[in-house]
């Protein structure tokens, strides 16, 4: 197929090697969120470890996490049920050895949380078990009601801090990986205090979370513009499944608030969603009702939208206890309780948001990606476990343990390779004026709400065929830019994503998972069940698609 005009440059910004600082670390970290946390963990005391995160290290995906994070840890369960709940939800592109690794590991991985200090929500003495849509068993571990993902950073942060070989660096942005020979060999970064600056690693691991700020409608934080997925993907990284994003059902919906998740467990404690008539619609659509996994109910909430005219849905826990309802979510009551609304005796507005990037750096069992020297953990990786949709509470979970494979073999290849760390002669393009101003934020909004209209919960060729032309004409210009600060930097990388999101979508000619093409409305196994890969075209730094 043909490739994308108007390519970006190899590194955002020019930079001379004898013109910035250098600094030299055994394992380089891009991003603070559980997954990287957990790599920089696992690491041998021995080597010398850099974390890097472009803000506060509290503020990371992992933070807003509210559900809390599945496992096989009550004796009725078991691992084969966790599995096969997760192959259902995938949509048939999972990878069952990943799926039965991380399954089988989820219980080591949360007793390390509770050993570090995660203090989960318990009864009588025993880990208090929820359940979320697609699970067949409680299994889900959550803490402070509905603030999971908050009290493990809370512990991780703590834990990591008393390591003496790990160094964190907040306020620091990663605007590129730094390639030498076929290897990675670190990251061009920019921090607040010495400006642009090398960071020499002998192994590298990517942990920068997803791209949901791409969209209009969005659980995720400020953070998530999809830096690594771009800069991957400008290093000639393969990547995968990018036309596969999940959009989380239940989203506040208050003119003037933030679009907060409404977590999936308040639907595990008997939550129904209903309309603007109070109809409680999801049995018409799946005999799981409001438990069923989220592609499903998502799918419902916008149909229905569509047959009542009406901009959201609502939940509904009015027959439940008051005093249990407030008890259990005391964030969501709290957040609600600012627009007047009370969760035990109010219906709670609610529409689906962009939340889980499920396409990514396509990586192995321990995290390696198809750059040698770089490896991968979290939500910038297509890990195989999720497959074409994500199930509840199984992301955190992935964090832990495929932050432990990565942080383990990227050690383990630290301390085999050759001990010397240098400078290495890059490639970087010449020095351009700063870009002639441009309206950053019109841009971004602009992109954010063409891809929530033409590439979101459903798509059809001509709408994403306008969406391609528009990121075209915008990458043209704004690519070849050279910015100097972050908001520049995030414009660039959210447009590089959009790009692979767009002409994956495209080329899936089918409905799976969170993919709905209305012009394509039946699922193919035949012809496709298969990844799309993409990696950029080292001829014109174009995308390259293949299958498989």
């Amino acid at each position: 197929m043909n490739a994308v005009p108007s390519p970006p440059q190899r590194y955002l910004v020019p930079f001379h090697l004898k013109q910035v600082p250098h600094c030299f670390t055994d394992v380089l970290i891009i991003g603070a969120g559980l997954a990287g946390l957990r790599s920089a963990i696992a690491v041998d005391p021995r080597l010398s470890v850099v974390v890097l995160t472009k803000d506060r290290i509290d503020e990371s995906a992992s933070s807003y996490a509210q559900g809390g994070i599945a496992g096989v840890l009550d004796p009725d369960d078991c691992f084969d049920a966790h599995v096969a709940d997760t192959l259902t939800a995938g949509g048939m592109l999972c990878d069952r050895a990943v799926v039965e690794m991380v399954v089988r590991e989820a219980p080591e991985r949360i007793r390390e949380l509770i050993g570090w200090g995660t203090n989960f929500d318990a009864k009588s003495g025993e880990l208090d078990l929820g359940r979320e849509g697609g699970h067949s068993h409680s299994r889900i571990a959550h803490a402070l009601g509905d603030a999971t993902g908050r009290e493990i950073m809370r512990a991780m942060i703590c834990w990591t801090s008393r390591l003496r070989n790990i160094q964190i660096r907040q306020h620091t942005f990663t605007l590129d990986l730094l390639t030498h020979d076929g290897a990675c060999r670190g990251a061009l970064v920019h921090d607040r205090q010495f400006g642009l600056t090398l960071v020499w690693a002998k192994q590298t691991i990517l942990c920068t979370g997803g791209t949901g700020q791409m969209y209009r409608e969005s659980t995720n934080p400020a953070v998530a513009t999809g830096d690594g997925h771009a800069m991957a993907y400008r290093a000639g990284v393969e990547l995968r499944d990018m036309e596969f994003v999940q959009f989380h059902p239940t989203v506040l919906y208050i003119a003037g608030s933030s679009r907060s998740l409404i977590t999936e467990a308040l639907r595990g404690e008997g939550a129904r969603l209903v309309d603007r008539a109070g109809y409680r619609f999801m049995p018409d659509y799946d005999p799981r009702s409001e438990l069923a996994p989220r592609d499903v109910v998502t799918q419902a909430i916008v149909t229905q939208m569509e047959r009542t005219a009406h901009p959201c849905v609502y939940l509904d826990m009015t027959h439940l206890d008051p005093s249990h309802v407030r008890s259990r979510f005391p964030g969501i009551a709290a957040t609600c309780q600012e627009f007047g609304i009370d969760i035990a005796a109010d219906r709670i507005p609610v529409r689906p948001g962009a939340h889980y990037m499920l396409g990514g750096v396509t990586v192995d069992l321990d995290g390696h990606t198809s750059l040698p020297g770089l490896w991968a953990a979290g939500e910038v990786t297509s890990s195989g476990l999720h497959g074409a949709n994500r199930l509840a509470s199984n992301s955190l979970l992935e964090a832990l343990v495929f932050g432990a494979h990565a942080g383990r073999a990227a050690s383990r290849a630290a301390q085999d390779g050759d001990d010397a760390l240098r400078a290495l002669p890059l490639e970087s393009r010449p020095a351009d004026e700063p870009s002639r101003t441009l309206d950053l934020a019109d841009i971004r909004n602009s992109l954010s709400s063409l891809m929530w209209r033409n590439v979101g919960v459903r798509r059809s060729a001509d709408g994403m065929l306008q969406a391609r032309e528009m990121i075209r004409r915008w990458c043209r210009y704004v690519l070849r830019a050279q910015f100097c600060e972050p908001l520049g930097w995030e414009l660039q990388n959210m447009l590089t994503v959009a790009r692979l999101v767009v002409e994956s979508a495209l080329e899936r000619e089918e409905s799976r998972g969170v993919h709905l093409r209305t012009d394509f409305p039946q699922t193919d196994d035949q012809a496709w069940g298969r990844h799309v890969r993409v990696r950029s075209d080292a001829s014109d730094r174009g995308i390259s698609r293949t299958l498989g």
